[in-house]
Parts: C-alpha cells; structure tokens; sequence
C-alpha cells in the first residue's frame, strides 16, 4: 500500500470510529462540554496524532536517508546505494534515483577514461618533442660551448665553462621532465623498476629516506593498470614531498589473492580529514579507469597512507614485474625494509 493510501485510511478508520460513536453508541457532546467528555474528544484527538505522526515518520524515513545521500554522493567514489525494498512511491523514487547513479557512474568513467588517454597521450607527445628537439638542440649549444671554451683565452674560457654548466644542469632538467612526462622505463622494464627508479628520483631530490617493499609473486599486468599505478605513486610521492613534512616514506606493492596493492606511506604530520584537492581527485579518477579501489587515511601526527587496490586474475609473474632494473636505478630484491637514503637539498 502506498504512503497516500496508509495516511488516508489511518484517518478514515478514526474519523469513522468517531462518527460511530456519535451516531449508534450513547455518547453525546453536551453544551457547555463536560470535563469527561473533554477528556475523551482530547484523548482520540491525540491517538490520531500519534498514530499519524508515527505513520508519517516510519513512512518519510527513507526520503530523509536519500536526501543525505543525495548531498554527500560522490560520483568517483562508486557503489554508494541505498536498499529499496517493497513497493510504493518511495521505493520508486529510491530505485530511480539508484538507476540514476549507475548511469551518472558509467558516464562519468567513460568520459574520465577518454580524458585520462587523452592527457597521456599529449604527454607522450610531448616528451617526445622535449627529447627530440629541446634536448638535442640543448647538446648541440653544449658541444659548441666546449669547443668555443678550449680556444678562448682566459678570462672568456671561464664564462664559457659557466654557460656551459648552465646549460648542462637545464639539459638535466629537461630529461627529468621527460621521464615524469613519459616514463620511459616503465614501458621498457616493467613496474617494478619504474616505481624503483621513481622513489630514488624522490629520494636524491627531497631528502626524503624512502623505503620499498615489492612481493615477488607480481602477476602479470596490463599496460594502462601499470601506467594507473605508477601515476598514484608518482602523485603520492609529490604529496609526500609538498605538504606532509615527512622524513620517512614507503612504497610497497602486495599481491593477494585476485588483487594488487599499491601503498604510499609516510611518517608526516597527517591532517585528519583528508582534503582532497585536485591531486587526490585525479588519483580516483585514474583508480576508476581500471576499477580499482582507492583509499586515503590520515592521523594526525602519524602520517598518511594511501592504498590503490586493483583487482587482477590468478596468473603466473610475468616479465612486466620481473624485469631486471635500470641502469640508473638498480631494482630492489623482494627482501622487507630497504632503506633509500636521500641527499639534502
């Protein structure tokens, strides 16, 4: 029976009950009303109330839970839902407004997919014209410089060496925004020493003591959920380094059983609720793309982790996770607690 219907007979069944005691029982109303009388006109008056009252709130009660969903939903955190059981005009507002969320949800993973290729795409691009034509235009003013340096005369040569120095530090520079642009190997060598190379980057350049703790067991994994996992670390760490005045990190990839763990650990100062700014957002985004779980807890003075859980079938180690390391970055043995010192900068 709908809500309409309940409230409406409730009201009948007093509303007759009381037109038949006035009608067939010996009950009057006298003028002026007796105390008795009162009495009873009162008490029905509030049994009506009550009964509807209770009516009305067993009734409206999931309206007021779907208006507090319906201000806190959010569409990158999915499978948020409300149980509609029964029958009725609530219930159907409740399973429209849950049809609604999953077709909000399926949109907003597509468009983020589209959106996410698209980025990586131009970033691909442009790595590959920082590589291609900053880069080799960058050695070539460095050869010259070292030839116009060995025939000048002192004190020309030193301002040479100079500019030369310059200029070798921004070809330095460049080649890191190619690597956090593109990571080249990441494609050649797997996870494994992407995430090796990119914690001794964060490692050398903050001063950041960062720790990694890699399962051995890795399955075997699709590029675009290698690439979603090595963005969260990379935005993890940026994190880290930016705003949480943290000594101590970690990165660690765990296999269970029908999925991966990513965590992103640091020993800083935490802020309780976590704010989620475009970083964050970003990082649920890419967890969608592949239909991974993010999760972001933050104590005060305890630091912040954040765990990427990606589901993934039972299948032997491939070579995206057993790959030797780059030169530049050795790969780290699956042994626990391996320290990677950093220099203050």
């Amino acid at each position: 029976m709908s809500l309409f219907w309940r409230i409406f007979a409730l009201n009948g069944v007093v509303l007759g009950s009381a037109t038949a005691l006035l009608l067939w029982a010996p009950v009057t109303v006298s003028v002026p009303v007796v105390l008795t009388e009162a009495v009873v006109l009162v008490g029905g008056l509030v049994v009506m109330l009550v009964a509807n009252a209770a009516l009305l709130r067993l009734g409206l009660a999931p309206l007021a839970r779907l208006a507090r969903l319906m201000t806190t939903v959010d569409l990158l955190r999915p499978g948020q839902r409300l149980p509609a059981d029964g029958s009725g005009e609530v219930a159907d507002v409740i399973r429209t407004f849950n049809l609604m969320l999953d077709r909000l949800e399926s949109e907003r993973a597509t468009s983020s997919a589209r959106v996410l290729l698209a980025a990586e795409a131009e970033r691909r691009r442009i790595a590959q014209e920082l590589h291609d034509e900053v880069g080799q235009s960058m050695t070539a003013i460095l050869l010259s410089l070292k030839r116009a340096s060995d025939d000048a005369a002192e004190p020309l040569r030193g301002e040479l060496q100079q500019v030369q120095e310059i200029t070798r530090e921004s070809l330095d520079e460049v080649r890191r925004l190619v690597r956090r642009l593109r990571p080249g190997v990441l494609d050649d060598l797997g996870l494994v020493s992407a995430l090796t190379s990119l914690s001794t980057e964060f490692a050398e350049h903050t001063g950041l003591r960062i720790r990694r703790r890699f399962d051995a067991d890795l399955p075997a994994l699709e590029p675009e959920t290698e690439l979603v996992l090595y963005r969260v670390a990379q935005e993890g760490l940026t994190n880290v380094a930016r705003h949480a005045d943290a000594k101590h990190a970690e990165v660690s990839l765990r296999h269970g059983p029908g999925t991966l763990e990513l965590g992103v650990t640091d020993d800083g100062r935490g802020t309780g609720a976590t704010c989620e700014g475009a970083g964050i957002r970003g990082m649920r985004e890419r967890a969608l793309l592949i239909g991974a779980t993010l999760d972001i807890s933050s104590t005060p003075g305890s630091g912040t982790r954040i765990r990427l859980t990606v589901p993934v079938p039972a299948l032997r180690p491939g070579p995206a996770t057993s790959a030797p390391a780059a030169p530049s970055a050795p790969a780290v043995p699956a042994v626990p607690a391996v320290p990677v010192p950093g220099k203050q900068s």
